[in-house]
């Protein structure tokens, strides 16, 4: 039995909403309204900030299947993740990446949960403050991920509490992160990225398209990398759609004081994404940035993009190679971990000096 407010102010939630056939949960306050797709991998595909209409996550031009439904002509080598991407706010686990094998286990692109149907429940329902549990198991690896998600009045935004729980009786290799990618209108007119992480690290060969913005394996203090040709490359400038060329992945890691944040602002817009979380689990930002310039599957020229990732582990090259490299969350058997991340929307150009758990921009 599902679960709609019966107040009608204030915060208010419903897992009872069905979007093409699939189930949905939406969350909301006067500030905020968030929008999960329990049975596309709980996937957030609307944080909107109610003040301004404006919602800074990326949309692609694209149907939003369901993926119990949705059959491709021919299976594809890499899964079914680029098929039924849309943008949006993903969880990934237990690979990160492309297709690899580890330990017997073959995964596709970005793991497994991202397209599992979730289970969900509304434990919390006052107009002050609202919570719906969401959780998964894996079907190739034994893992469960518990996720409550909360609103509280006069906040815009969500706070996330997670437990990552190893159900094996032998410690299990994992690679998790929050794909969160940003894009148009928010991204129109650029934006300004501020974070407390103060080391960039360009990814070792170009993963979309032959336009890189850094140099192959380049390392430097942010916001400052070199360029393709040497030249210094401030990773902190998003251009405007109509400037935008090239793709690139990049990683921040070495988080000031171990505080893990970063603001992405659109000073035309006067709206900020503010997101926080658990340095200890999620070590490294992935920045991902697709602007308009890859042709051909999956992108055709339509994405202009922008992703700020927590994760547990780098680089994007999958599991396998993750751990050849030793840089994977390593989870004992029969443990739990547990963490937490917060994601907020602002007005009010400032330059921030951190931000709180509720979301708030200091």
């Amino acid at each position: 039995m599902g679960t709609t407010s019966i107040h009608t102010h204030g915060c208010r939630i419903s897992d009872e909403w069905t979007l093409r056939g699939m189930r949905a949960a939406v969350l909301e306050n006067e500030l905020i309204k968030i929008t999960v797709l329990l049975d596309r991998g709980a996937e957030i595909v609307e944080m909107r900030h109610k003040p301004s209409d404006i919602d800074p996550l990326l949309r692609l031009p694209v149907t939003i299947h369901d993926p119990a439904r949705a059959t491709g002509s021919i299976a594809g080598g890499v899964g079914n993740f680029m098929d039924m991407y849309l943008g949006g706010w993903q969880e990934i686990a237990p690979s990160g990446g492309p297709t690899n094998v580890h330990r017997g286990a073959e995964y596709g692109q970005h793991g497994e949960v991202s397209l599992l149907p979730w289970d969900a429940m509304v434990i919390e329902d006052t107009p002050e403050r609202v919570t719906l549990r969401c959780s998964v198991r894996g079907v190739r690896t034994p893992i469960r991920i518990v996720r409550d998600m909360t609103i509280t009045r006069g906040h815009a935004a969500v706070m996330l509490n997670e437990t990552f729980t190893n159900e094996a009786a032998e410690p299990l290799d994992i690679m998790w992160g929050h794909h969160i990618a940003y894009g148009v209108p928010f991204l129109s007119h650029g934006a300004k990225i501020y974070t407390s992480a103060q080391s960039i690290e360009a990814h070792q060969a170009p993963v979309d398209g032959p336009n890189r913005l850094t140099r192959n394996g380049a390392r430097g203090t942010w916001p400052m990398i070199a360029g393709p040709g040497g030249a210094p490359f401030d990773a902190s400038i998003i251009p405007a759609h109509a400037d935008a060329h090239g793709s690139d992945v990049m990683y921040l890691s070495n988080y000031a004081h171990d505080d893990a944040w970063y603001c992405l602002y659109s000073s035309h817009h006067d709206v900020g994404v503010a997101v926080m979380w658990d340095a200890s689990v999620f070590k490294h930002i992935w920045l991902w940035e697709e602007f308009s310039r890859t042709k051909g599957f999956p992108w055709w020229g339509r994405s202009h993009a922008l992703a700020l990732e927590p994760w547990c582990g780098y680089p994007t090259d999958g599991l396998a190679e993750v751990v050849k490299q030793g840089k994977q969350l390593v989870i004992p058997a029969g443990a739990t971990i547990s963490t937490f991340l917060t994601a907020g929307l602002y007005q009010g150009d400032r330059v921030p000096q951190r931000v709180t758990r509720e979301g708030d921009v200091v």
